[in-house]
C-alpha cells in the first residue's frame, strides 16, 4: 500500500513503566530492531509543515516514509527502496521515488536540498488485539535512551478509549507526545 492513515496514540515511559507493562501485557519477549533515518531540509521545510521524512530499516529491507498530518490522523505514503538507493540517501544523493516523489513534488520540497541528519535505533516488541496493534518501544538516539508505549487503532474513538484505558490501569502520567522524529531533531 503506498498510502494509509495512521491512527495512533502514545506516551513517553519511564523505565519502570516499560518494565512493568511489558510485563503485565502478552508482549513477545524478544523484540524487532529497526534503525529509522531522518532527513530534512537546511531550511527545516518538513517541520514547518508538519511532516516528516524518514528510512526505516528493518530485517534487511528498506522504506521511505513521509510522515503528513491529516484530518484523521497522520497520512503515511511509502514506497520500498533498494539497498543502493538507501545508501544513496544518506550520502546525500536521494532519489527520486514514484509515491514519496509525488508527495515532495506537491509540498514544493526540492529532492536536492534534502539531507541526513541521523538514525535512532528502536528495539520493538508489539501484539495486536482486537484490531488493536499495541507497541512497546526502547529508542537510542545520540546517546539517550527514552521508552514509550503507542496504541494503533482503527479509528479515533476506539484509539483513545484503550490508551485512556491503559493509561489509568498502569497509572502512567500523561505528558504530551512528542514523535521520534521530534525527540531526535531535539537532541542535537
Amino acid at each position: 500500500m503506498a498510502q494509509e492513515i495512521e491512527i495512533e496514540y502514545k506516551v513517553l515511559l519511564t523505565k519502570k513503566e516499560y518494565e512493568n507493562i511489558a510485563s503485565s501485557l502478552p508482549f513477545p519477549t524478544n523484540s524487532v530492531n529497526q534503525v529509522n533515518y531522518y532527513f530534512e531540509t537546511k531550511q527545516f521545510d518538513f517541520k514547518k509543515q508538519h511532516s516528516a521524512l524518514r528510512i526505516r530499516e528493518k530485517n534487511n529491507k528498506y522504506t521511505l516514509t513521509l510522515k503528513q498530518p491529516h484530518v484523521e490522523g497522520i497520512l503515511e505514503t511509502h514506497d520500498n527502496i533498494t539497498e543502493e538507493e538507501y545508501k544513496n540517501w544518506l550520502k546525500g544523493n536521494p532519489t527520486p521515488t514514484v509515491h514519496v516523489g509525488k508527495q515532495l513534488e506537491y509540498m514544493g520540497i526540492p529532492i536536492k536540498e534534502i539531507k541526513y541528519f541521523g538514525s535512532l535505533s528502536t528495539e520493538r516488541k508489539s501484539y495486536k488485539a482486537e484490531d488493536i496493534l499495541y507497541v512497546l518501544d526502547k529508542s537510542t538516539y545520540n546517546g539517550k535512551i527514552d521508552y514509550e508505549l503507542e496504541i494503533e487503532a482503527p479509528s479515533q474513538e476506539k484509539g483513545r478509549e484503550v490508551f485512556n484505558q491503559l493509561i489509568q490501569n498502569y497509572r502512567i502520567t500523561r505528558k504530551e507526545p512528542i514523535t521520534k522524529i521530534e525527540r531526535f531533531f531535539y537532541s542535537l
